[in-house]
């Protein structure tokens, strides 16, 4: 929630006429002014990071997605209805327009800022089993949603601004003991330039920034053991997207990205104070994939994997008695550990009527943790799911 606040932040200044980097300013003096002289607590270093930047992720594709929305040409219900959806994507930028009476403001143009982005989204709802193998075999299995968004053209780069284009991915469980959020990724195109651009073939490089989180509960009682845990709130890198234009009836796009970990968590076996279970670090992920699309939109098939590196490095004392410790004056990361945290996934898409389809995906899940002062841990688990697309 640390990241969600910190939209907050930025879009009181965002929804004010400032842009992407002053915005990002008024999240570091918000979270600034939170720690230092709101909280009875000593400042957490890790939020003071992960509050602004994780905001600015947050707060520009809530922004941008409010601000598609928006149309100030449209009264009565409509109105009432459009304004109500901007509020609940961007509560500041409701209450801002509400303030200077923006939210009911006839005007004979639509007032977005951005125009008329193109913009594709995925609605997709079914059955997702989840596998944990350790020790011990468990398994479970519930409902499941999921949700895609592309905003923006990946290859218009000659007027880019900071999220043109973005990614997001939402991943919605419905399952006894596991979380109801289990995945949220965001990938921000910050600046780019053209690679190359043929007829047939186009390729593009950039700076984007990352927002990636993973989560999971302990699946029964079969196991105690949690299959993985992984926050990403503030990570840049350089990225890489080609597209291959239609050849005998296929279409390939892929792209490559190479990122800094400013600050992460992944889940720890060992370290439990205040509530956590993880362990703060930084390092370097990698991300890859590739999607085919075969005789238009009949049937698509998508490779994706990610490689996350994250170092913890300052540790308590081994013989620490974390039960009885004050963790207000515990001044530790974590355990001090090297942990490697590794997602594939495969997936295919079956038209089945117009816009609906029929989707099938595998997701396998890999952490494997050196820790200084313990054994190394090592678990696997897969997702396996069955749903119903609907494409926009």
């Amino acid at each position: 929630l640390h990241p969600y606040n910190g939209n907050l932040f930025y879009n009181a200044a965002r929804s004010n006429g400032y842009n992407y980097w002053q915005s990002g300013l008024f999240a570091i003096g918000g979270s600034a002014m939170w720690e230092m002289f709101m909280e009875c607590e000593y400042p957490s270093t890790n939020d003071i990071i992960a509050t602004p930047i994780g905001g600015m992720a947050i707060g520009e594709v809530c922004y941008r997605a409010s601000d598609a929305v928006l149309d100030d040409r449209s009264t009565g219900g409509e109105r009432v209805r459009r304004e109500v959806a901007a509020f609940l994507i961007s509560p500041m930028r409701g209450l801002t327009r509400i303030i200077n009476g923006d939210a009911w403001r006839k005007r004979s143009t639509t007032g977005r800022q951005f125009g008329t982005p193109s913009v594709a989204m995925e609605f997709s709802a079914g059955i997702r089993g989840l596998e944990f193998e350790n020790e011990v075999y468990d398994s479970s299995l519930g409902f499941s949603m999921q949700f895609n968004l592309e905003y923006g053209d990946r290859f218009e780069v000659k007027s880019s601004h900071p999220y043109d284009y973005f990614r997001v991915r939402a991943d919605i469980n419905i399952v006894n003991s596991q979380p109801l959020l289990g995945q949220l990724d965001i990938t921000g195109r910050l600046i780019a330039r053209e690679l190359l651009e043929k007829e047939r073939s186009h390729m593009s490089i950039g700076l984007y920034q990352h927002f990636d989180y993973y989560d999971s509960d302990t699946i029964s009682e079969v196991s105690a053991k949690c299959p993985y845990k992984l926050g990403i709130p503030a990570s840049l890198g350089c990225g890489l997207m080609f597209r291959d234009i239609e050849r005998n009836r296929w279409v390939l796009d892929a792209y490559l990205h190479s990122n800094a970990v400013i600050l992460g968590s992944v889940l720890s076996d060992y370290y439990k104070v205040d509530e956590r279970n993880y362990n703060l670090a930084s390092g370097f992920s990698i991300k890859g994939g590739a999607n085919m699309v075969f005789n238009r939109d009949k049937f698509s098939a998508s490779l994706s994997h990610a490689y996350y590196r994250l170092f913890t490095w300052k540790g308590y004392h081994q013989y620490s008695d974390l039960d009885n410790i004050s963790y207000k004056v515990l001044d530790a990361q974590g355990d001090h550990s090297v942990a490697s945290f590794i997602v594939t996934e495969a997936r295919c898409d079956l038209k089945l009527w117009r816009k609906l389809y029929l989707t099938l995906s595998f997701t396998h899940y890999m952490r494997s943790t050196h820790y200084r002062d313990f054994g190394h841990i090592k678990s696997s688990s897969m997702a396996t799911r069955l749903m119903l697309t609907y494409k926009l």
